[in-house]
């Protein structure tokens, strides 16, 4: 196997998951804005329409509630259908399909039947794509029973939880952080049948647990090696999945450590990182530290300088571990 086989890229990862669940599963069917024939605005999905035929993957009009609706209607009917939605700043408009109807369904129908779909979308900044393309939406959907939400860091994971997602009997969001597509890792054998819904350690530490997900786990990584060199040891904790939240591992890694810090990329008001913060207060946090860093409650900036400044990074996670521990 040659070097440039070894190596998975983000990217890949997601066309390689789709394409192995089209082919293990007839029922599987995919669709969006130009994924077909243009092979995704970010280039992840070309060749599987040539593959798989215009039936199952297929172009659509621009709108959100059509598709999320399609999507809904497909998979009460049978299939098992992924959908991209190209920018997860426009979910909001497919929020009655995914929120009262896939969501609910199985509880509406007496847990007669499930709704296996799941909508892929992009998200985050750092590319310039300015204030209606570049957000985190996930708390649009934090509070919503019935959804499950995955947000990937690598490359390896981005396929397998993409696969669990897929053969999944529950509506998912599936959350592709744009910074990521061009990231590459090792190759890892895929074994068994990923469980949603479980964090993962990817760094052992001992002073303070650092919590995010999608690109700010790298950023938890450096900062974790720039905080060994000032004798500061750092455990990152890579969620993964942001509903179901693995509250055990939280709270294992946080009682370990006595000190937690949940890095967002997102508004500090209403996010994910409050939660976090709110699982792990559930157990005895007497003498413990908990703290998040989010961005500011307003618009994503398109000035590249402004923009390098809104986002954590590894420098202001570093600081701020560096300040608490001072104190």
């Amino acid at each position: 196997m040659s070097a440039s086989q070894d190596e998975l890229s983000f990217r890949n990862a997601i066309r390689e998951a789709i394409d192995e669940e089209l082919a293990a599963d007839s029922d599987v069917i995919f669709f969006g804005e130009d994924v077909a024939e243009a092979g995704g605005v970010f280039a992840v999905t070309p060749g599987l329409r040539d593959k798989y035929g215009d039936e199952r993957v297929f172009d659509t009009p621009i709108s959100e509630l059509a598709l999320s609706s399609a999507a809904f209607g497909s998979a009460v009917a049978g299939l098992r259908p992924i959908v991209e939605i190209m920018f997860a700043d426009f979910l909001f408009l497919a929020m009655d399909s995914l929120v009262n109807q896939s969501a609910k369904y199985w509880y509406l129908s007496n847990e007669q039947k499930s709704i296996p779909l799941v909508v892929r979308s992009a998200v985050g900044g750092g590319i310039g794509f300015g204030p209606i393309h570049s957000q985190v939406p996930i708390s649009w959907f934090l509070g919503v029973p019935g959804l499950k939400i995955i947000a990937p860091s690598t490359a390896n994971d981005a396929k397998r939880l993409l696969k669990a997602a897929i053969r999944d009997e529950n509506p998912v969001l599936f959350f592709e952080h744009k910074a990521l597509y061009a990231t590459t890792e090792v190759r890892e054998e895929l074994t068994g049948q990923e469980i949603l819904g479980k964090a993962r350690i990817v760094r052992e530490g001992s002073d303070i647990t650092l919590v995010s997900c999608m690109k700010g786990v790298a950023d938890c990584l450096e900062a974790a090696r720039l905080l060994s060199e000032i004798g500061i040891s750092a455990e990152v904790l890579d969620l993964r999945s942001l509903r179901p939240m693995d509250n055990e591992m939280i709270q294992s890694s946080f009682s370990k450590t006595k000190s937690l810090l949940v890095v967002e990329e997102g508004p500090i008001t209403g996010g994910w990182a409050g939660e976090v913060i709110s699982i792990a207060n559930e157990v005895n946090n007497d003498g413990m530290k908990l703290w998040r860093i989010a961005t500011e409650d307003r618009p994503i900036p398109f000035s590249p300088a402004l923009e390098n400044e809104f986002y954590p990074s590894a420098t202001t996670i570093f600081e701020s571990v560096r300040e608490r521990h001072a104190r």
